[in-house]
Order: C-alpha cells, then sequence, then structure tokens
C-alpha cells in the first residue's frame, strides 16, 4: 500500500453462518478495494462473528464502503474507528535463522519487544510478538538482519476503549 492512503479500520458485526466471510470479501473485490488485512473470529454470542478489516483510502471510500456492507443481509452492524479511542493488537509468528552465534543477539531483541521463543530448533528461533502494528513492524525489521525464514501475521485487530462498543 503506499504510504500516502489512509488506513482504516472496520469492525462489521455478521451473522455467524456459511458464505458470510465470501460476500463480504466479494463486495470487496466486486468494487476495486482492497483488503489491507482481515481477522474474523466468533464473539461472545455463538451466532455473531466479527470481522475486523482494515482497509486503504479516503473519507469516500470509506463511506462507501460502510453503506455497501451495511446493505449485506447478513450484516448485523458496521463500526467505523477512525475518530474513536481504540486499543489495536497484532500477532505475528516470525522464523528466523538462529546460528549459534546469533542466539544470544536474537534473545536479546526478543526480551526487549516483551515477545516469546515458542520454538527452537538446531538453526531456528520461533518467535511470538504481539502488540501495535508499528511494534511487529520493528521487530520484524530488526529480525530481517539474521536472515527472516518464515512469517504469519493475523492482522489488526480492534475495541473501542471503555464500555462495550455500542
Amino acid at each position: 500500500m503506499a504510504k500516502n492512503v489512509l488506513q482504516h479500520t472496520i469492525t462489521a458485526l455478521v451473522e455467524n453462518k456459511p458464505g458470510v466471510l465470501a460476500r463480504v470479501s466479494g463486495l470487496f473485490a466486486r468494487r476495486g478495494f482492497n483488503i489491507e488485512s482481515l481477522a474474523v473470529s466468533i464473539t461472545d454470542d455463538p451466532t455473531v462473528s466479527r470481522m475486523t478489516i482494515v482497509v486503504g483510502g479516503d473519507a469516500t471510500v470509506l463511506e462507501q464502503i460502510t453503506k455497501q456492507l451495511n446493505k449485506l443481509i447478513d450484516v448485523i452492524k458496521v463500526i467505523d474507528y477512525t475518530d474513536m479511542a481504540v486499543v489495536e493488537r497484532e500477532l505475528a509468528m516470525i522464523k528466523v535463522n538462529a546460528e549459534p552465534k546469533n542466539r544470544a543477539e536474537i534473545m536479546q531483541l526478543v526480551d526487549i519487544f516483551r515477545a516469546k521463543i515458542i520454538d527452537i530448533s538446531d538453526r531456528t528461533f520461533t518467535i511470538e510478538v504481539t502488540g501495535n502494528v508499528a511494534k511487529v513492524d520493528a521487530i520484524e525489521s530488526l529480525l530481517d538482519s539474521h536472515g527472516i525464514q518464515e512469517m504469519v501475521r493475523t492482522g489488526r485487530i480492534a475495541m473501542m476503549r471503555g464500555p462495550r462498543t455500542p
């Protein structure tokens, strides 16, 4: 994504049934909007799933996306977090080369970022890091010099601060 394009975090509460994810992602594809990240999970209500979608664009794009999402029959509620106080997190697992001579340095980075080494082999560490997007980007950048073999990121999840989202 271009650096000057704003990223918007949207949550859609949807009915927890087959095909809903396909309909929502299809809506984005048909209109030429790229989903930067998408995280979906069941909520405290087993009949409802929460989709956290990060999409790039200006206010007009965001308004169009929100209106289109609200038209889908399986969508219960759409929340745009643009002007709200939110808590955001992302989880990443990063498998990095860990030769014996570099292990202490990698372990120090893991400690500084309050991450965890969750798997060790004779040549690699698998690291789990949780935090805001900037934190995950920062540790990824620092580990890159050691040789990242594999990485997976969940994408951003968000929740409004304070009482339950209205």
